[in-house]
């Protein structure tokens, strides 16, 4: 199937009811995910991936790419109204957003949020789909020996994305590891670790490992916190009107921003966060009054916004190429696809193009439905912000048992999400990687299953690793990695000296 003839049943398929209401439903459930901090895009997602068991495979990932991009606008909510970013990649919009809430432009900050966020989204989707017929040919490029070696390199990344310490990093994608090996063996017919259990033969269910871990862990770290997320009543005042073009005077930024945040979110590791500030700082070098910002300059607000819904084009090439999850959100993106039987790679570029081509155009139409949100129920926004933790947690604890019962309804699942819950509780409030452990169990079944595969294809030799160009490469760019934490402090060493 050509490209050409790929889009234009994809928008067939869209426009059809009822994957057309999916992407409705998704943006809405995604800015409510964004808008309550200690929720977010990667619980939201998490908590609503079992339950598209039911859906078919192009429903449930339309669904849960449109949660991902609406709570990617979401997070601004709360970090405009109360200074509370929603989502880590609206932590830079507090510093203008929230003085701005302060100064009586609450309704006019969220409507420059959405309609950047949009703009920006909309954008960096159409690049990507314009650009995917060369990325069609690379990922066609790629054999079970390169799969295995971009899972490792992925694995490597654990070095890149690992705040503080480096041991604690390691270990959290160890045991992720570690957890991927119980059951039966890929390609091989081998028990391991099942301690003579018939339920632990299918191995642990990543699907409820992630569940666990983003639900259940911040629901704990939410219990601590007494009535609302916002405590103090809201100044919903302002002019959407103002906000909309307002946004549009700055188009150089919006667009400058909207591709910083998709180069960036294409890196496994970076995320919304790291564009977030990157994007706001360059607007800030390159504004000529660059003193205001941080004082309610709107400038700031736009290109944070534009940034955070720009990584989304960009953190999908490797999730959808390679396997290769960048962040929470798209750890639990790339459950989806697994769990629906779309494998990352030359069959999302092959017999199921027109299905990836579904999900991105959802991605730009989604956009339009941000903006919408934003303008026309931006004055309502503010009461979720209010809802009682006493009353999300119990409904997410909830949600979360009961879809991870209904993975396979297997009651190991639902202990895995409590165990896991506890396990990620602590290893928050002691600095262990989250996003590591999560690099380890997502990306363990398929550099395991890959690694079999190539040995077999050259009878047990490791030389089918580095024989080949594209294979080498990568070879030398896991060493880099890996290498990259030792030889920084040296090169600096060097230019000190």
């Amino acid at each position: 199937m050509s490209a050409t003839q790929a889009i234009i049943e994809a928008t067939f398929t869209l426009f059809a009811w009822p994957t057309f209401g999916w992407v409705v439903v998704g943006i809405i459930l995604g800015v409510i995910a964004g808008s309550l901090p200690g929720v977010g895009s990667a619980m939201g997602m998490a908590i609503v991936l079992p339950l598209t068991l039911p859906l078919g495979p192009v429903n449930a990932i339309v669904l849960l790419v449109s949660m991902y991009s609406g709570a990617m606008y979401g997070g601004s909510i709360s970090a405009i109204l109360v200074n509370v970013p929603g989502t880590g990649g609206a932590a830079a919009t507090t510093l203008d957003g929230y003085q701005m809430t302060k100064q009586g432009n609450a309704v006019k900050a969220l409507a420059m949020s959405a309609t950047a966020s949009a703009t920006a989204g909309f954008f960096t989707v159409l690049t990507l789909v314009l650009f995917s017929p060369i990325l069609i040919e690379i990922v066609l490029m790629f054999g079970s020996p390169e799969f295995f070696l971009m899972a490792a390199f992925g694995i490597a990344m654990i070095t890149v994305v690992v705040q503080g310490s480096m041991v604690k990093g390691i270990a959290a994608g160890t045991f992720g590891l570690l957890l991927t090996s119980i059951g039966i063996a890929p390609n091989a017919p081998e028990l391991r670790y099942t301690f003579g259990s018939l339920a632990l033969y299918d191995g642990l269910d990543f699907i409820a490992a992630l569940i666990g871990m983003f639900a259940i862990a911040e629901m704990l770290k939410l219990a601590a916190k007494e009535g609302g997320i916002a405590d103090e009543e809201l100044d919903m005042s302002g002019s959407v009107t103002e906000g909309v073009w307002e946004t549009f005077r700055y188009p150089v930024t919006v667009v400058k921003s909207g591709y910083m945040g998709m180069l960036i979110g294409a890196i496994p590791g970076a995320g919304a966060t790291v564009a977030n500030f990157f994007a706001y700082g360059e607007a800030m070098r390159a504004s000529k009054d660059s003193e205001s910002f941080g004082k309610g300059n709107p400038e700031g607000v736009i290109s944070a916004e534009s940034s955070n819904n720009g990584t989304i084009g960009g953190s999908l090439i490797p999730t959808i190429s390679f396997g290769i999850p960048g962040s929470g959100s798209t750890a639990v993106l790339l459950g989806g696809l697994l769990m629906h039987g779309l494998r990352p790679g030359p069959q999302l570029f092959g017999e199921e193009l027109a299905t990836t081509y579904t999900f991105l155009l959802a991605l730009m139409v989604g956009n339009v439905f941000i903006i919408l949100a934003g303008v026309f129920l931006v004055t309502r926004m503010g009461r979720i912000t209010q809802v009682n933790t006493h009353v999300i947690i119990p409904v997410i604890v909830v949600l979360s048992v009961v879809g991870g019962y209904s993975l396979r309804t297997n009651w190991i699942d639902v202990l895995t999400v409590i165990g896991l819950g506890v396990l990620g509780y602590m290893m928050v409030k002691h600095d262990y990687s989250i996003i590591a452990f999560v690099l380890g169990v997502v990306l363990g079944p398929i550099a395991e299953e890959n690694l079999m595969r190539s040995l077999q294809l050259s009878d047990g030799s490791f030389l089918i690793f580095v024989t080949r160009p594209l294979s080498l490469l990568i070879v030398i760019l896991i060493i880099a990695v890996l290498a990259g934490p030792y030889v920084k402090p040296w090169l600096a060493d060097r230019r000190a000296g």
